[in-house]
């Protein structure tokens, strides 16, 4: 008998193995709480000095109006582009891309700088272990070109996890995950009993925080802390069900806010807050040898490390399904929108995007200390974060505004905390340009130079603005006469949360 024809599956597609498990592992990982904590919370007391846990809560206020905004535009839209596709059909395809554009300048500058924080933990490390040098070289924590060259060997290594295919890279993360939180939860659960430091009610009281320069800087900052939970929106076409990736999302937020309280709670209750800014990003060492004798005072160095590796694989996961969807759309070249026929993850951009996070941790070794690479990153991205959060969220006060004549839950649901979340994260923003402004009479490559500073962001702004022109008018991606997102499948999207159907997406 004749053999059957065999029909063509097409060309390669996105996996959809994940479930919530998966959405949480991602976005807790992206957060990177561990790290946040062992290296941000001495920054953060700079700013709010024993607020820090109030400035925390403060921040979770607008950073959860934006969760849930995302999980609403989400359920009427699945899409691993996210907030780009989303505030490109509601607001305009300009903003759209502006959207899709500073999350992978964002993600891949965060990439660039966490690589060498993750060599320079990796060094404490061996540190501890009493490796100090190799073949006469200086195994040296502080050193940047040290550190950095470390760096690129873990941004290898969790590139090729995440190439592989996200369900693989996810079981590791929940790996690391539960150990590092374990680790975490118990050093600090113990310091908050037998901590010297006197408790007291300010510190969870932002009125007590000293100016409201003070409050827009730390606002920012702790809006960085958060920024991470919306990676699980990036996966949510390899979910097995698109509320999955809502639902990751929100619960790893939520945990997230939980472990920053007990965070900043512990270490000020065995720390002063010159002992906090003295440390710096050695705080969560220096807790582990406040609490415990070796080898035990070592754990929180390894969790530390554990959450390093995790948070520097999970920024290369949403950033290479961003393009993708960017690609689809033709906003980026096709070349970005490659999915590895075996494995079904968009390699070839996952591979350029470690190449140019790579590139850019080598040229910043050109800034001498570690301390100010790590200070100068945070100030440049915090802008852009609060700009694309505050975006997506006007984007779903704006699709939903018929919300507002169906009653006061769906109006405070769909518009009103949406609006108010965007509005407040546009404000802090606009603060902290004035700010930056006016902070400094010349310019100098230096994490406290308000021009400095200003200039990082506007810089990717405008090189953003840059390529939406040339995605228009010579590309003439179809996403700039519609601002719709091409689906992974380029079938009817599921019906809207609220039982009304959605057009068919346009082919890219």
């Amino acid at each position: 008998m004749p053999s059957a024809v065999q029909q063509d599956p097409g060309p390669p597609r996105m996996s959809r193995s994940l479930g919530v498990k998966d959405g949480v592992a991602i976005a807790a990982s992206s957060t990177a709480a561990t790290t946040s904590i062992g290296i941000g919370m001495g920054t953060l007391a700079a700013y709010a000095g024993r607020q820090t846990p109030a400035l925390l809560l403060l921040a979770f206020v607008p950073i959860l109006g934006i969760a849930l905004s995302y999980a609403r535009l989400n359920r009427s839209e699945p899409n691993c582009g996210s907030g780009y596709t989303w505030v490109g059909r509601s607001i305009g395809p300009w903003p759209g891309f502006l959207t899709g554009w500073v999350v992978l300048v964002g993600n891949v500058i965060f990439m660039a700088y966490t690589g060498a924080v993750t060599g320079s933990v990796v060094l404490q490390f061996l540190n501890k272990l009493g490796l100090y040098s190799v073949w006469g070289l200086r195994l040296d924590p502080a050193s940047t070109g040290v550190s950095t060259a470390v760096g690129l060997v873990a941004l290898v290594v969790v590139t090729i996890t995440a190439i592989t295919g996200v369900r693989a890279a996810t079981r590791l993360q929940m790996g690391l995950l539960i150990f590092e939180y374990a680790v975490l939860l118990v050093f600090c659960g113990y310091a908050l009993f037998v901590g010297d430091q006197p408790f007291s009610l300010s510190w969870i009281n932002p009125f007590e925080i000293g100016s409201l320069q003070s409050v827009a800087q730390g606002m920012v900052l702790a809006v960085f802390f958060y920024w991470g939970w919306d990676a699980a929106f990036s996966v949510n076409e390899e979910t097995r069900n698109s509320s999955d990736a809502a639902r990751g999302g929100l619960i790893a937020l939520v945990v997230m806010m939980g472990l920053f309280l007990v965070g900043a709670l512990a270490f000020q209750r065995v720390m002063s807050t010159g002992e906090l800014l003295h440390n710096g990003p050695q705080a969560l060492t220096f807790l582990g040898d406040a609490l415990a004798p070796e080898p035990w005072a070592s754990l929180p160095l390894a969790a530390l490390m554990c959450s390093a590796f995790a948070s520097l694989q999970s920024s290369v996961i949403p950033t290479a399904r961003g393009t993708l969807a960017m690609a689809r759309d033709r906003t980026l070249g096709p070349v970005w929108q490659r999915v590895h026929p075996r494995y079904g993850s968009p390699a070839v951009g996952t591979l350029l995007i470690m190449a140019i996070a790579a590139l850019l941790a080598v040229l910043a070794v050109g800034i001498p200390k570690l301390n100010d690479m790590i200070l100068t990153a945070v100030n440049s991205i915090g802008l852009t974060v609060a700009l694309y959060y505050g975006l997506t969220a006007l984007a779903c006060a704006v699709r939903f505004r018929d919300s507002l004549r169906a009653g006061v839950v769906r109006a405070l649901r769909d518009v009103v905390v949406p609006a108010a979340s965007a509005l407040t994260l546009f404000g802090l923003g606009l603060y902290l340009v004035w700010d930056y402004a006016t902070m400094s009479d010349h310019f100098e490559l230096s994490p406290d130079n308000g021009w400095f500073m200003l200039l990082l962001p506007t810089l990717f702004v405008l090189a953003g603005l840059a390529t939406a022109a040339w995605a228009k008018w010579v590309r003439r991606a179809p996403y700039f006469r519609t601002g719709q997102g091409t689906d992974a499948d380029a079938i009817t999207l599921p019906m809207d949360g609220d039982g009304g159907p959605l057009p068919t997406p346009v082919e890219g």
